[in-house]
């Protein structure tokens, strides 16, 4: 396996072997188990899904549990699947964590970017606002003109405007692997990653 899911924790700092402050991020990785597996010749690709996190069985749908009871494997709180490369996909009910990666490695991590809500040109995509003078105290913040002439008559689609920012899939790739702590299920990796405290990342070796 060269991909597991993991939760957030945090950022905070480390210091290196030569006493240099690092921003890192804590990510929880509780292992994952195989609750299925998909297979070319049947489903027309390779994949593993898999289950992770802690959940009460009452809680799940009857096809959920259905799912689990026939694997033999205690539920399981998210469901998740994974692309598996070559032909070696790992059998029903074994486990994967946090010990597939070691310090120094190179990795790509997905998550839902921060959401902000309705915001202006400004904060969105960084417009420097219009003057205070003349009368346009009240329209520093303001995007400006937009309309066309007589041809085309139309605002362009995509023009930079007004809008939702943020909650979108975003990765970061080429990050690297800080310290790897297996006793405590911990990922530390050098700089910031998407996502809010507890949300859940999709992590990948690079390559």
């Amino acid at each position: 396996m060269k991909s597991i899911f993991g939760q957030k924790i945090g950022m905070t700092r480390v210091f290196n072997e030569k006493g240099d402050s690092v921003g890192v991020t804590v990510i929880k990785v509780t292992p994952v188990t195989v609750v299925k597996t998909k297979t070319v010749e049947k489903d027309g690709y390779n994949a593993v899904v898999v289950g992770f996190g802690e959940i009460r069985e009452k809680l799940l749908s009857r096809p959920i549990r259905g799912q689990f009871a026939k694997s033999g494997i205690e539920p399981k709180r998210f469901i998740r699947e994974i692309r598996t490369e070559g032909n070696e996909i790992p059998e029903e009910g074994n486990e994967f964590g946090v010990d597939i990666f070691k310090p120094g490695d190179r990795i790509h991590i997905t998550g839902n970017s921060l959401g902000h809500g309705f915001q202006g040109g400004v904060k969105r995509h960084g417009f420097k606002g219009g003057p205070k003078t003349h009368g346009q105290s009240d329209r520093l913040r303001a995007p400006g003109s937009i309309g066309q002439s007589s041809s085309p008559s139309r605002v362009f689609k995509g023009m930079k405007m007004a809008g939702h920012m943020g909650n979108k899939k975003v990765t970061v790739k080429n990050l690297r692997v800080f310290a790897v702590e297996p006793e405590q299920s911990l990922l530390i990796v050098k700089g910031i990653v998407p996502g809010h405290k507890n949300s859940i990342l999709f992590v990948r070796k690079a390559g």
